[in-house]
């Protein structure tokens, strides 16, 4: 059984999480609206971009846009291993309600839990 010392153990390290990916977000977000070339898009110059500059600026843009959506994902997953916390069923399979092991929750605290048993059943549907 996990103790109240050892969840707030884990609330804390949650809470740590939680900061890296509000910095990242905004740093990502102002990456992603950044102008492309000219004047109208905030650029110094109004001279256009060349076709292959655009289009990596597209990729860039893409990845950027994937990185926010990563990290928008984790501060959900975070936020809901909190509220398992709060609702005292973090450390219990969301499957089958047994308990499980310290070292497991140790690996990602965020994410969905199972147990073992569980798991296998899950990753073969």
């Amino acid at each position: 059984m996990i103790s109240k010392t050892e969840i707030a153990h884990f609330q804390k390290h949650l809470f740590a999480l939680m900061e890296r990916p509000g910095r990242e977000q905004t740093q990502l977000r102002d990456e992603a609206v950044q102008g492309s070339g000219g004047e109208a898009s905030g650029g110094i110059s109004n001279v256009p971009l060349h076709l292959g500059d655009l289009g990596s600026h597209e990729a860039e843009e893409d990845v950027t846009l994937g990185l926010l959506e990563n990290e928008e994902s984790l501060m959900k997953e975070i936020n809901e291993a909190l509220t398992r916390i709060d609702q005292n069923t973090f450390g219990v399979c969301e499957r089958c309600r047994k308990e499980i092991s310290k070292e497991r929750l140790q690996a990602i605290l965020y994410a969905r839990h199972h147990c073992v048993a569980c798991a296998r059943e899950v990753q073969r549907r």
